[in-house]
């Protein structure tokens, strides 16, 4: 199945292989592509995936996690439009696709330059602490749908298939899915802690009519209620409002969930199970991986229509590609979604479909490349790539 084609709403997916959106913080100040970015994503073209998902693109300055971010603007419009136009010819010359390009939007929130939060959250804030300045206000989420849908605008001008309303990893708009606590009609009810998310997805929609709208959603923070979405008092998943969220997603258009789960700012051990970390995790990787196959088989037991994105098989190396044909099988998803191993080893695909797969190439699950970006430095494998690998040898030294 991994190999075999997709089509959805009239958009072919020249096979089951979705490079997940990896963010490199390796733009210029403007947020522009720069060499490495480029150099980055004509790698992946030349991977034969099916589905490049592009890293997040913040909506706006101020929504950026560092001054490196991508960010699409009209003043940068035709370097984007060269770089899409240089993927696919890379990918149809070189690996014989034409990929489906997706691009990630994003407001950083929490984790933006100067913070800007949705209520003040006790287990976040440990970390890394805020006050009430920091709230955001209501009269700024109401002007954030329009941010979101000027730069889709962009993003299919530039040549993008799809866009994905990212609502994930502590960002913004996934916080607000957990303001029980926030006055005003932006917390406290399900509607109320919704609203700006389906907002910006409903002012998205009619600004690309031909683009396919996605989400890269985090299903539950696993962050003890009342502090995360998705969860119970234990940290639990409870199913409840994420079981509703995705029912008004899909009601506004959006056709592929991309699944995460977790914040990669408090438990990264969540949404990327692996074998050396920071720190020791509270469960093993295989727990993890579980829990991910539990939700995806949720999520298409009850909304059989939508195309299902899976993750976290990049831990299982040079058996990534059994798993992820044995989850295409069973159902539990109908992409499959590999983010380190394609920084780690960017041919994987194509290698495995010529019968060359190497497994000392496979990603070791390291967090380096995670490493790099808690550092401020880009980010990428710095393990099998040498500039990443010297990058991390003057980080430590």
């Amino acid at each position: 199945m991994l190999n075999d084609a997709l089509h959805i709403d009239g958009l072919a997916f020249p096979n089951r292989v979705v490079l997940q959106p990896m963010e490199g913080c390796d733009c210029r100040g403007d947020g522009a592509p720069s060499a490495l970015t480029r150099e980055k994503y004509l790698r992946a073209a030349r991977s034969g995936a099916g589905t490049i998902w592009f890293e997040a693109a913040a909506v706006c300055p101020e929504g950026r996690t560092n001054g490196r971010q991508m960010m699409l603007t009209p003043a940068n419009l035709d370097e984007f439009k060269a770089l899409v136009r240089d993927v696919r010819e890379t990918a149809m010359r070189e690996a014989g696709v034409d990929p489906v390009l997706i691009l990630q939007l994003t407001h950083s929130g929490r984790q933006s330059i100067v913070p800007m939060i949705a209520y003040r959250n006790r287990v976040y804030e440990a970390a890394r602490p805020c006050t009430d300045a920091n709230i955001v206000s209501d009269e700024y989420l109401d002007r954030l749908p329009e941010k979101y849908a000027a730069t889709a605008a962009l993003a299919a001008e530039a040549g993008f298939d799809g866009v994905d309303i990212k609502s994930c990893h502590g960002y913004l708009l996934q916080e607000l899915l957990s303001a029980f606590e926030r006055p005003g009609k932006y917390g406290g009810t399900f509607e109320n802690r919704i609203r700006s998310y389906i907002d910006c997805v409903k002012a998205v929609r009619p600004a690309v009519p031909r683009s396919m709208l996605t989400a890269r959603l985090s299903v539950a923070d696993m962050v003890p209620y009342p502090w995360g979405f998705g969860t119970d008092a234990s940290g639990g998943i409870d199913f409840t409002e994420p079981d509703l969220l995705i029912a008004a997603l899909a009601s506004e258009g959006v056709r592929i969930l991309n699944v995460t789960l977790g914040n990669p700012y408090y438990n990264p051990h969540v949404n990327r199970p692996f074998r050396k970390g920071a720190y020791t995790p509270p469960e093993t990787p295989e727990t993890g991986l579980t829990r991910f196959e539990t939700v995806e088989k949720h999520i298409k037991s009850r909304f059989s229509g939508l195309t299902v994105v899976g993750s976290g098989l990049s831990f299982f190396r040079d058996k990534m590609f059994a798993r992820a044909e044995q989850l295409l099988t069973e159902g539990a998803c109908d992409l499959a979604g590999f983010g380190r191993m394609w920084l780690a080893y960017p041919e994987f695909y194509r290698d495995w479909r010529a019968g060359r797969l190497d497994p000392k190439k496979c990603c070791l699950t390291c967090s380096r490349c995670t490493e790099l970006m808690r550092g401020g430095r880009p980010s990428g494998c710095a393990i099998f790539n040498e500039y990443y690998r010297e990058s991390y040898r003057e980080m430590k030294t």
